[in-house]
């Protein structure tokens, strides 16, 4: 698909500021939403919408459907009814420009379950209402998850193939005991969702009004310990004992020597196939239904995946292994019409791989970032130099799984900084403005640039290192940092550009 000469921002709203340990969908997210449209920008990127697992991961959450809960604005609640003033105190813990998981997610749990209980004592009809149709609509995936996640809660997150097995194996009896006995818990879970989506509906329709359309983000492996694996074993490489047989990673590249070992149970490709792709039409019309352009994540895996015994510890010892192909974007496109979809054509990118991008007609991603190497034979013709870029390219600075660009300069050689400083004709002052110009500049139709970038930080505010488990997506910023000239900056470029 044709997209529109554009550039936005890239920022997770975990990473908004907000008095309540984190980013959420409050007035911060209305207020960062107005910044983007004063500063020329049509787009906002942001990281999967759900919920977040292992390491605090927006890319491991339990539901390729539901909504993360710890994104639900508290003080909209508070307006409700359903929360009293004492419950928006924040703990004096919270700080300003990161995020404590410990401490944030336990909080804002607890305030969610007050404000379900008082839902459920006090909602007036028509509230009641929205919510039996939301739960209604939304039954296909709904039901199973708030069903998982209470059962997740009750056996203390341990993996479902652990749990009596009755229910693992997801015998009706034993499903239709367990809605009895956990029904209160199942209503928390839904009236979670039925918040997180309302609220994002409205952020959604404000930014559109604005002329700021959404780009989400669909990581193309899904965690184990999700609703969907355990409601649809069938679909994932599991043994007779639901456990995985093989798992998702990349081989070694240049972000780890053994790896990365991420652990997703990989699709049984044949059986998605004989199903007609329903599972993955329903997941990108879900998909749709909240954001404007959907970025696929790890896009070369459709064309052939890295399968990774599930004994191994490293990703060393793994295997190329073809993936569906064309064959599930045209029953996507068959069933769905065409989609503003972007794919992430990063990594060991072989020619079937750039050759399904394009018979799908889906623009790429060209990083600055790896552009400049020192070789003095191939480096002009390195693809992520912006004179090799083509219109249906989506170009970065960086990305959340990059450095900032001032810690990416910071690191770099001498030789490479010799060969920016060339290229780009700068003295290196300022690097962060001179790759964003260079990325509007280019004839990409799209580009992108992280927040980091635009506010000139380190790599103290380095979203993720993709292969270290703890210790990221931690990074907020504050309205502070945020100077005039950003904003001037950003929407001269887009003059200069016609973006």
């Amino acid at each position: 698909m044709k997209f529109t000469r554009a550039s936005g921002v890239l920022l997770h709203p975990t990473s908004l500021p907000g008095p309540h340990g984190s980013g959420d969908l409050g007035a911060e997210a209305y207020r960062f939403v107005d910044w983007l449209a004063a500063a020329g920008q049509h787009l906002w990127q942001i990281l999967p919408l759900g919920g977040i697992g292992p390491g605090n991961s927006p890319y491991m959450s339990s539901s390729a459907f539901a909504g993360n809960v710890l994104l639900i604005n508290l003080a909209a609640l508070h307006e409700q009814g359903w929360l009293d003033e004492a419950a928006l105190a924040p703990d004096p813990a919270f700080q300003a420009g990161t995020i404590n998981y410990s401490i944030m997610v336990p909080w804002r749990m607890q305030r969610l379950q007050q404000a379900a209980t008082h839902f459920q004592l006090a909602a007036d009809a028509r509230q009641r209402q929205d919510y039996v149709e939301f739960c209604v609509s939304h039954a296909e995936w709904l039901d199973d998850y708030a069903l998982f996640m209470a059962l997740a809660d009750h056996y203390a997150w341990q993996d479902w193939s652990n749990w009596p097995a009755p229910l693992a194996r997801r015998e009706p009896a034993a499903l239709a005991a367990a809605g009895r006995e956990h029904a209160t818990r199942i209503a928390f879970w839904k009236f979670c969702q039925w918040c997180f989506f309302r609220q994002w509906h409205r952020l959604r329709a404000h930014a559109n009004a604005r002329g700021v359309q959404i780009v989400g983000d669909a990581p193309i492996f899904i965690a184990y310990q999700s609703a969907e694996v355990w409601a649809r074993q069938e679909l994932f490489e599991l043994d007779e004992n639901g456990k995985p047989q093989v798992v998702a990673g990349v081989p070694p590249d240049a972000f780890s020597d053994t790896g990365q070992r991420w652990g997703n149970p990989l699709y049984r490709w044949h059986t998605h196939a004989q199903e007609g792709y329903r599972w993955w039409i329903a997941r990108l019309r879900s998909i749709c239904e909240l954001v404007d352009i959907v970025r696929i994540d790890h896009f070369r895996g459709f064309a052939a995946h890295w399968e990774i015994p599930a004994s191994e510890k490293t990703a060393i010892h793994g295997r190329w292994v073809p993936g569906p192909g064309v064959a599930l974007f045209e029953a996507i496109a068959k069933a769905l019409g065409p989609l503003p979809i972007i794919a992430e054509d990063l990594g060991i990118i072989t020619p079937d791989v750039d050759a399904l991008r394009r018979q799908s007609s889906f623009p790429g991603m060209r990083i600055l970032h790896f552009a400049f190497g020192t070789d003095r034979q191939t480096r002009n013709a390195n693809p992520y130099l912006p004179h090799n870029y083509t219109p249906d390219a989506v170009a970065y600075t960086g990305t959340h799984d990059n450095d900032t660009t001032q810690g990416w300069w910071a690191a770099l050689s001498e030789a490479e900084r010799a060969h920016v400083r060339d290229y780009l004709a700068t003295d290196g002052n300022d690097i962060h403005w001179a790759l964003i110009r260079a990325s509007c500049a280019s004839v990409a139709d799209t580009a992108i640039h992280p927040m980091q970038d635009i506010l000139g930080l380190g790599s103290e505010a380095r979203m993720n290192f993709p292969g270290k488990a703890e210790g990221y997506w931690q990074w907020r910023f504050d309205w502070a940092q945020v100077q005039p000239r950003h904003a001037e900056l950003l929407a001269s470029l887009c003059r200069l550009y016609r973006r």
